[in-house]
């Protein structure tokens, strides 16, 4: 599944963007949006677009502000997953 059809497929996660703005995602907002809202299926969809090297270090570069943005649970899960795993 390529990152394109992550967002179409979840495009109830980004409501509030324009659908002509949609394809301008970044990736933070991408895998902020997953984590939080989606499923575990959601997570290894965006890990095959992404690559889980690439969703470790934009999960891992977030903070400040940006890393409140993650629920503490979901920050607190998938800090231990992708640390094994990635």
């Amino acid at each position: 599944m390529s990152r394109e059809q992550i967002i179409a497929k979840h495009k109830s996660l980004f409501w509030y963007i324009p659908e002509d703005e949609k394809q301008n995602i970044s990736d933070a907002l991408l895998v902020e949006r997953i984590l939080n809202d989606g499923t575990l299926d959601d997570y290894r969809e965006l890990v095959v677009a992404l690559g889980g090297k690439r969703v470790a270090e934009v999960f891992f570069s977030a903070t400040g502000r940006q890393k409140q943005n993650f629920y503490p649970e979901i920050y607190h899960f998938f800090s231990l997953v992708l640390k094994k795993y990635a």
